[in-house]
């Protein structure tokens, strides 16, 4: 069944607010043709959700740590469930 769509979330660690991270994460999903958002919280992560099939998340994800992304990464930690199919597009919130 890999074929599943599921759901990642990503908590992203780090120097990640005001660099451009969002826009950037944003650009990245919609070339990999996932949907979801990510938004920046209070205590300095980004949250990104993202919807599609596992190689793409984990493609995402591999983007995510590169050290290609605008900012500095520190640490991302990652959860996988079954796709809710209740987004459409990918936003920066």
């Amino acid at each position: 069944m890999s074929g599943e769509p599921v759901r990642l979330s990503a908590w992203v660690h780090g120097y990640v607010q005001g660099v451009g991270f969002r826009w950037w994460t944003r650009s990245r999903a919609l070339e990999l043709g996932l949907v979801g958002f990510a938004r920046n919280h209070a205590d300095g992560r980004v949250h990104v959700v993202a919807e599609g099939s596992r190689t793409v998340g984990e493609k995402l994800l591999e983007l995510l740590r590169s050290g290609g992304a605008p900012g500095r990464v520190d640490l991302v930690v990652e959860s996988w469930e079954p796709a809710r199919g209740d987004m459409t597009g990918f936003e920066e919130r």
